[in-house]
């Protein structure tokens, strides 16, 4: 019993040697190595499919990101008349919508200089960002003080061209490069036209055009001083304000608008040139 003792204990080694030297399982139960090759396998499967998921989507961010700078090149040319992503919702939606595109030189001269002095009196001085009013509102915000809009005329329009209207940082951040891209590529006076072509002056009330006709029963080219005024001073806020009924605050706005505007000569240079 004991040399068949002493073979057995043998045997039983070479076995384990010869399970190790091959890499196989020391479990006791063959189901538990199906088991484990099982699992492995499973793992080995799942590996591809998270790939694959993640070139999905690196194609898609790629995808999106490049529509705003196709369309940037495209929309330099003034043939084109594009529509703001909130009218293409409200077409969607089966909203009303009243766009008239009007060529800039179609647009009362007074008009322009209300607009330009109310959203952005620095238009033809910055490249699109205007790098010392973010300055100011980061200063303000570290002082714990109300922070005030920075917005440029060229960020608003690629806000309303390419990105959506609710305020977030990261639509602010997206801003600036798409904004920075525009002015590189497109002259003023082209950025000018499409934001006064796009921006919202009421539910469904799309550009300067439709604007002054629903307003005012007249043309943008036939707009006066006044009329100018209450329409720039409506835009930070076309939802709530009325042109057409003016509260006390939006009057005192007018009187400010038209004492700039009409010293706005010496800013809107950039928009005489063609």
């Amino acid at each position: 019993m004991a040399g068949f003792g002493q073979e057995g204990i043998h045997f039983t080694l070479r076995i384990l040697a010869q399970r190790v030297m091959s890499g196989a399982s020391f479990a006791d139960n063959p189901k538990d190595d199906n088991l484990a090759k099982s699992t492995k396998d499973k793992s080995s499967a799942s590996r591809p499919g998270w790939k694959r998921l993640f070139r999905r989507l690196f194609l898609l961010a790629v995808v999106m990101a490049s529509i705003p700078l196709v369309l940037g090149v495209i929309y330099r040319s003034s043939a084109i008349h594009p529509a703001s992503t909130l009218m293409i919702y409200d077409w969607i939606t089966g909203n009303k919508v009243d766009r008239r595109w009007v060529a800039f030189n179609k647009i009362s001269p007074v008009l322009v200089n209300s607009v330009m002095m109310s959203e952005d009196g620095r238009f033809c001085q910055h490249n699109g960002v205007d790098w010392d009013a973010i300055n100011m509102v980061i200063d303000d915000a570290m002082e714990g003080e109300k922070t005030r809009g920075a917005s440029t005329i060229t960020m608003q329009t690629v806000k309303n061209l390419f990105l959506w209207n609710s305020r977030s940082y990261f639509r602010k951040a997206l801003e600036v490069p798409l904004a920075l891209y525009v002015d590189a590529i497109w002259p003023k006076r082209r950025q000018m036209e499409i934001y006064l072509n796009i921006a919202e002056w009421g539910p469904g009330i799309y550009g300067i055009e439709a604007a002054a006709r629903y307003h005012f029963k007249r043309s943008a080219s036939k707009l006066n001083r006044r009329q100018a005024a209450l329409l720039a001073v409506t835009l930070p806020n076309p939802r709530l304000r009325n042109p057409n009924k003016p509260s006390r605050r939006m009057n005192v706005l007018v009187r400010i608008n038209q004492s700039r505007a009409r010293l706005a000569g010496a800013y809107i240079g950039c928009l005489t040139e063609k």
